[in-house]
Formats: C-alpha cells, structure tokens, sequence
C-alpha cells in the first residue's frame, strides 16, 4: 500500500478518534462509584481536610452535575440487602462515607491519574471520566498499531479497529467512572512490549501498574508467568530474569493487601449480601454458607449472559482446524486460552460477577490473539509477526 493512502487511513483514524473522545466526554454514565474516586482525589490534594469537609465538597458538586443520583427507591431491586438505601446514607453521613473511601483506595495508579488530571486544572468529575476516555484513545492507537503488524493491511486493520472501537464492553467502560479502560490499557501494554518488542522490563512496570489499577489481575498475570516458564526458549528470557519480573508483580499486589483495611470476606459481603455502612469500624460477620449459595446461584447465569461463551466457541473453531497432538505450537495455544479461562473462574470466585465492562482486558486479549493465530502459522509465543511466516 502506498505511503499516501497509509497517512490517508492514518489521517482517518485521528478524526474518528477525536468524535468518539467528544462522544464519551458528552454521555458520560454517572455510577455511584464517582462519588468515592471524587473523594479519594480531596483526600490525596487536600491531606490535611477534614472528612466532613471532603464529604461536603463532593455532594455538593455531584448533585449539581447530575441531580438524579440519588432517585434510587428502596422498592427498586437489590442485589445485596440495605444497597438501596445505601448511597443516601453515604450522602448523609460523613463517618460512613470516610469508611467506604477504603474500598476504592485498593486502585492507587488510577487513583493517582485521576488526581494528576485535577491538578492539571480540570474539575473534580471531568478528572475521573478523563481517564476513561484517554485510556480508551490509547487502546485503540495500540490495537491498531498491533493489528498493522499482525495483518500487514493497513484498510484491513484499520476496520478491525473500528468495530473493536465500537465493542460494547469498550464502550461501557469509557463511559464509567471506574478503573476498566485504564487497566486494560496497562494489560494490553505490558503483553505487548513483552511478545513483540520484547522488552522485558517495560512489560513488568506495565503489569505492575496494571495491579495497581486493578488488583484482581494477579490472577491472570500469575498463570500468564507460569506459562513463561515452560515456553521460556521460545520467548527467549532467562529463568532469573522471569523470576525477578515476577517478584516484582508479586511484590505490588503484596502492597496493596498489606496496606487495605477492608477484608476480602467485608469486601464479597458488601457487594452481594448485605451492605456493610461502617465495613472498618463494625464489619457483620461472615458465613460461608451465604457466600456458597451467591456463587451456586450466579455463576452459570453471569458466565452464560457474558461473551465468554461466544468467544470459547471461536476459540474452539479457530484452534481445531490448526491442531495437532505432536505439535508444541498447538498445545501452547491451547494453555494460553485456557489460563485466560481459568482467570476468569478463580476472579469469580473472589468477586463474583462478571460485568461485561470490567472483562474488557480478557475479551480483547482473546479477540486479539485469534486475529494473530489466524493470520500467522507461528505460535503466540515467538517473535516474529510477519503473517504466514
């Protein structure tokens, strides 16, 4: 393809860029969850701020963004008992809502890009969604700069990009004010420059500030560093230098469970059974059997309505047709997807729910990495991405 056309496209892809960072800006979702990251963003800038002070500030600004965050009734449904009138007591007590504040300080780099957004000059909630937004820009520039190499076709990636773009997960969660886009940002960064530019130690700041946005992707980070292991020639890194990466990883999701104040058994309570209004000075107590029953009761259900289903199918498809039991290629493929898999299961079992906008990360890697397996003869595992080398 000519250059012209190339910065033709290229040209294209800005443009459209720019109207969806515009269309997010302008239909943005107000979750109840602004209100803590709003407050965490007072808490780091203004230390010294009494939190019936921050707690003032940031009702204050909420209800005038978006008056219409506190319409929930106690008669609407609720997933957890007392979630309903929750968010109106947090409105009105400042003690509690300094307590809820503990369950959002687990994501401290999303937490420290809101923070330098507002010192930068924007407003306490324009801040949050920024992060949404920009993460969302980058991952696309970083799709398209992958599927370029992965396709060689520039028309051809550059559709791709579109559709993925228009993924609805994607979407969800660049509406949010939530840690969604910016960790799957991180994810898809740090496997990146490790698979393809084989940078080893940008890959493990990325997949440390990848915990740090979202503790939850240890899991998958640990099954992808066993796998490492055992491939380890392929992806040419020393077994020292794999173990050290590791330490690293390990030792940032490490730091976030020494410094949190809130229990895993307080954390599943106030999501799925019973809200807990003061989950550090007076936590309810915990019965597994309640937590057996939520898992028995949702996991078919939420794995079913999620596009894990659809995406196994593919995968199942894609991978029979090049598959082989002599073949050290086709059993990496399998394990790479199904360490992906049993990620997913075993983050359900701590946080049971699989809300499409917080998959993204695992959609896009298995979406992703079905287009290279597609368009290349080699395994996911060497270097090269030059297709049908």
């Amino acid at each position: 393809m000519q250059m012209k056309n190339r910065n033709i496209l290229v040209f294209i892809f800005s443009i459209y860029l720019c109207l969806m960072s515009w269309y997010l800006y302008t239909h943005q979702y107000y979750n109840v969850d602004l209100e803590a990251y709003a407050g965490l963003i007072y808490k780091a800038e203004y230390p010294d701020m009494k939190i019936e002070d921050i707690h003032k500030k940031v009702y204050n600004e909420l209800k005038g963004t978006n008056p219409k965050l506190f319409g929930i009734t106690p008669q609407d449904e609720e997933i957890a008992k007392g979630e309903n009138t929750y968010y109106k007591v947090l409105s009105e007590n400042p003690k509690a809502y300094g307590e809820e504040l503990q369950l959002f300080s687990v994501k401290p780099f999303y937490n420290f890009v809101n923070l330098m957004f507002f010192k930068l000059g924007f407003k306490i909630t324009t801040s949050v969604f920024l992060t949404s937004i920009v993460s969302y820009v980058l991952i696309l520039i970083l799709v398209f700069c992958y599927l370029i190499k992965t396709i060689k076709n520039y028309p051809l990636a550059f559709i791709i990009t579109i559709l993925i773009s228009l993924f609805k997960p994607l979407l969800e969660a660049s509406r949010h004010a939530s840690a969604d886009s910016l960790s799957c940002l991180l994810l898809l960064l740090s496997l990146y420059v490790f698979m393809v530019r084989k940078n080893h130690l940008a890959a493990t700041v990325f997949a440390m500030l990848c915990i740090l946005t979202r503790p939850e992707y240890f899991i998958l980070y640990s099954f992808f560093y066993i796998l490492a292991y055992f491939f380890k020639n392929s992806l040419q890194i020393t077994t020292v230098k794999l173990f050290l990466s590791y330490g690293y990883v390990f030792l940032s999701f490490f730091l976030i469970q020494y410094f949190n104040q809130i229990s895993w058994s307080t954390l599943f309570m106030n999501q799925f059974t019973k809200v807990q209004i003061y989950p550090i000075s007076n936590p309810d107590p915990f019965y597994f059997p309640d937590y057996f029953n939520f898992i028995k009761k949702t996991i078919m259900l939420d794995f079913n309505g999620s596009y894990f289903p659809l995406l196994l199918l593919f995968i199942v498809v894609i991978l029979a047709n090049k598959f082989s039991v002599s073949s050290k290629k086709s059993w990496a493929q399998c394990l790479f997807f199904g360490a992906i898999y049993a990620s997913v299961f075993l983050r359900f079992l701590v946080f049971p729910s699989l809300a499409n906008r917080m998959m993204i990360g695992f959609y896009l890697i298995i979406i992703l990495s079905l287009i290279y397996i597609q368009n290349s003869k080699t395994d996911i595992f060497k270097n090269s991405l030059e297709a049908g080398k």
